[in-house]
């Protein structure tokens, strides 16, 4: 039976990307447009948007990359937006798991999207399930959205406050009415969720880069557990006040790998953070080489900072094929070689008889750094020491990353001396965790969240997910 994988599947996969504009003066549908085209990074499987004139409210979705959803682009003019684009994490990958989801509530529609994932959908689920409600969907954000509509509270930034009470787990939100757009964020703080500013109105978005995209001034990144109001009367800030008093948990996972470089997040640049990364690696490695070359393009900016750092030449070793994007191939060796090869290939001018110091972000089920080294071997790369700018990753997320079981992580079964021998590399380093915190300088690292390296969660799991941890 043939399988969808992705030729490159060594990767946590992402997550998914969330904006909204509220702007008079803006043609809110094509902002949106934008600023989904620059989150693309985020999520290829589906895109949606919700648009509002102020009197009624549409919502576009489809299968596909932003560009294929929008080919025939909506007609519906408004000053209020909201879009999404998905990477499943929760839910199949089809399209009645699109978003945004739309609803009607006694006040008028309301129109909701999501990044992240919660761990507690399955009760919540059954619970609504029992009070007669009926699901189009198979995700958690319908779980989120329904519990909001159903909600008995006047204002909707005291439903969803009452809902924030209830959930458990990883949500960045952006939702709108006919007269607002709305921001929420975890009281952890897992998912990322930033303001902006345009001429004459403002801008929710995953990550900074949206902003750039539509020429709006970053204003903040939403707190914590704070619930943002975006109107004709401005910006307004509500605080969610859980009971237990929540350390923040933001995911480190989204410096080494996720974010676009030009974004900034929680005051720290992508780009320096990578840069740090790369420092990092030399100086607990000190590894001599030819040249310092990256898996492309999430290697880039760490091995630019590894080369900074040990003075050797940085070379592009490595062709990418940006035209690749997923492809239905028989899952055995062979043809998955080939499938790597398809998206990435050496040039052999800067490899061969070269003593070659390679950085990639991550090794999570071990599947293609083998293929790669390989690769660079039968270019006649002399020596090949690799550096990996996180830590081993030994345990999956729950909170919006999509990464294997953890019988299926390499670095969970094997040692790093294991798995240097099993990808064919002559030495193989992985950057400690305390050299991650460092390099992200903008956050303490009891700030950040690390379970997918040392299986401290920030909160408890459920049984189920706890069964997949062992």
């Amino acid at each position: 039976m043939q399988t969808s994988i992705t030729t490159y599947d060594d990767k946590p996969h992402e997550e998914c990307g969330v904006f909204g504009i509220f702007d008079r003066q803006a043609k809110a549908a094509l902002e949106v447009y934008y600023g989904l085209f620059s989150l693309q990074h985020r999520g290829q499987e589906s895109a949606g948007m919700t648009v509002s004139d102020g009197e009624s409210m549409e919502t576009f979705r489809g299968m596909g990359l932003v560009t294929e959803v929008f080919r025939n682009f909506p007609g519906k003019d408004g000053y209020i937006g909201i879009g999404h684009v998905r990477y499943s994490t929760t839910g199949s990958s089809i399209p009645s798991n699109v978003q945004p989801l739309q609803v009607d509530c006694a006040e008028g529609p309301f129109a909701l999207a999501h990044n992240g994932n919660l761990i507690n959908t399955a009760p919540l689920r059954q619970q609504l399930l029992q009070s007669g409600a009926d699901f189009q969907t198979t995700m958690d954000t319908e779980v989120i959205i329904k519990l909001i509509a159903r909600s008995r509270k006047a204002a909707v930034e005291d439903r969803i406050k009452e809902v924030m009470g209830i959930l458990r787990g990883a949500y960045a939100l952006v939702a709108c009415t006919d007269h607002a757009i709305y921001g929420v964020r975890d009281p952890f703080g897992y998912r990322p969720l930033v303001i902006g500013k345009t001429e004459t109105g403002f801008v929710l978005a995953s990550e900074t880069c949206a902003l750039d995209a539509i020429d709006a001034q970053f204003v903040r990144d939403v707190l914590p557990g704070e619930i943002v109001t975006i109107d004709d009367d401005g910006v307004h800030s509500t605080m969610y006040e859980p009971a237990v008093n929540h350390r923040r948990a933001i995911c480190s996972f989204e410096y080494i790998y996720f974010a676009r470089p030009d974004s900034v997040m929680n005051g720290q640049s992508i780009y320096q953070a990578r840069l740090n990364m790369g420092r990092a690696l030399w100086e607990e490695t000190h590894y001599d080489g030819d040249i310092v070359m990256s898996v492309p393009d999430s290697g880039n900016v760490a091995a630019l900072g590894y080369s900074y750092a040990s003075g050797i030449p940085y070379s592009e070793g490595f062709l990418k094929n940006k035209y690749m994007g997923r492809t239905f191939i028989q899952p055995d060796q062979k043809q998955r070689e080939r499938a790597v090869r398809m998206k990435l290939n050496p040039i052999a001018l800067n490899v061969k008889g070269k003593r070659i110091v390679l950085i990639d972000d991550s090794i999570v089920r071990g599947t293609t750094s083998g293929i790669i080294i390989r690769m660079l071997r039968n270019a006649g790369a002399a020596e090949i020491k690799l550096c990996i700018s996180s830590p081993p990753v030994k345990y999956p997320c729950f909170f919006g990353i999509d990464t294997a079981e953890r019988r299926q992580l390499i670095a969970a079964k094997h040692s790093v001396e294991e798995i240097r021998e099993m990808i064919g590399a002559d030495e193989l380093h992985y950057l400690s965790q305390e050299g991650l915190a460092k390099a992200i300088s903008c956050l303490r690292g009891e700030d950040m969240c690390f379970a997918c390296f040392d299986g401290k969660y920030a909160e408890p799991l459920p049984e189920s997910m706890e069964a997949r941890v062992k």
